[in-house]
């Protein structure tokens, strides 16, 4: 079998963990090519103290504040074969370089035997501008899904006269000390800034619903009142500029993607792999088996299904969600059928599942999550064996 060539965009935690993969098979694959818009690994993990553009002019991608932690202990984030310090805590703070990738494109070519066979062309460009095109037989889109934010369609929202930012664009509460602000979100962000701030000495309103033409804002129950700021913790979109949706088939919006077979793969080009793109997920082990399904696909282990019926899968599967009332911005959250997910990608591709511990963990601190939302991450916890964990002191 010839050798592939795997091209890998973004160095966070789902580029390291697919270039991790990819070079622990060569026999089957070549050393990977990691592209990374940033000068260091890690992605959203890594932790900027500055907002808004870099001197250069290039974003800030890092969606991290301060004090952030961890929601998940370490002992489920981990990548299954690689663990943490045991020394560390549970909740842990976070921790090709500069080279922007400005397209990925299909290219069908026929072989000898009429064979049709898809390799990728990667545009990418370095700080000083200079472009160059590579050829991969394989992409990994790896991207991630948290530095493009969302900010939905609040009514009146240009009349506002204070400060209106993204939890993106937020570090730390200090600076809304005696300040009237509004938290619109009410996930993992919303809860610990709402937190942080009301530590601060910032005073909290209820959610609002509308901003009046003097920029007095309507609150939910019906209420007027004034506010300094409205800080979103809305969530983010999906953004792939360096991808064309309509010829790779796919339907690109700003909370879905699709079609992609298993989450994954777009039907008509099934050599391109999202890594990471679904929503409340134990995200490193996600990945890991992610990947893992993904390199079964290209070495032939696992044989995919035609197009069409990979296509009638996908959109089955999200035309029941829709039955079931699944709003479309929540089409690709996970949530309890990542563990079956998981399952089903390693008995596919024949690579050990995950340890039930993984899931009995990580459903333990959802649950103190909810009990304790301010002192939960104070626990410490030790994996035992492949089904038990304790608390530890």
């Amino acid at each position: 079998m010839m050798v592939q060539r795997v091209a890998v965009v973004g160095a966070g935690a789902a580029g390291l963990c697919a270039a991790r993969h990819i070079l622990s098979r060569p026999d089957s694959f070549g050393p990977p090519v990691v592209f990374e818009l940033s000068d260091d690994i890690g992605g959203t993990w890594c932790y900027e103290e500055c907002v808004g553009m870099k001197d250069d002019g290039r974003p800030i991608l890092s969606s991290m504040y301060r004090n952030l932690r961890t929601n998940l202990p370490k002992e489920v984030m981990m990548f299954p074969d690689f663990p943490f310090n045991p020394q560390l805590s549970s909740f842990l703070p976070h921790q090709e370089f500069n080279t922007t990738v400005e397209s990925v494109k299909p290219v069908v070519v026929t072989t000898g035997g009429k064979e049709k066979k898809t390799t990728w062309q990667v545009t990418s460009s370095d700080l000083s501008g200079c472009q160059k095109t590579e050829t991969f037989d394989s992409v990994f889109v790896c991207s991630g899904h948290y530095s493009d934010p969302h900010i939905p369609d609040i009514p009146g929202i240009k009349n506002f006269k204070g400060q209106v930012l993204h939890s993106h664009a937020y570090r730390c509460a200090e600076p809304f000390s005696g300040q009237s602000v509004v938290v619109l979100g009410a996930r993992a962000s919303g809860l610990d800034i709402s937190m942080e701030l009301a530590k601060a000495g910032a005073q909290q309103c209820s959610p609002l619903v509308a901003v009046e033409e003097d920029g007095s804002v309507r609150f939910q129950d019906g209420s007027l009142g004034a506010a300094d700021v409205l800080l979103f913790c809305t969530g983010y979109n999906f953004s792939y500029q360096f991808l064309d949706g309509a010829q790779l088939g796919l339907d690109i919006q700003e909370h879905v993607v699709a079609p992609l077979y298993r989450f994954m793969m777009p039907p008509a080009f099934p050599s391109l792999f999202f890594i990471g793109i679904c929503k409340i997920i134990c995200p490193f082990p996600n990945f890991d088996c992610q990947v893992q399904f993904s390199l079964a696909v290209l070495d032939g282990s696992v044989t995919l299904p035609s197009r069409a019926q990979m296509e009638d899968d996908v959109w089955r599967e999200l035309q029941e969600k829709a039955a079931r009332g699944v709003l479309q911005r929540h089409l690709l959250v996970m949530d309890q059928d990542q563990w079956e997910y998981c399952a089903a990608l390693a008995r596919c591709a024949g690579f050990p599942p995950l340890r039930p511990v993984v899931r009995s963990l990580y459903e333990e601190v959802w649950q103190q999550r909810r009990i304790h939302p301010e002192n939960y991450r104070h626990n410490n916890y030790r994996l035992i064996s492949d089904t038990q964990w304790e608390l530890i002191d």
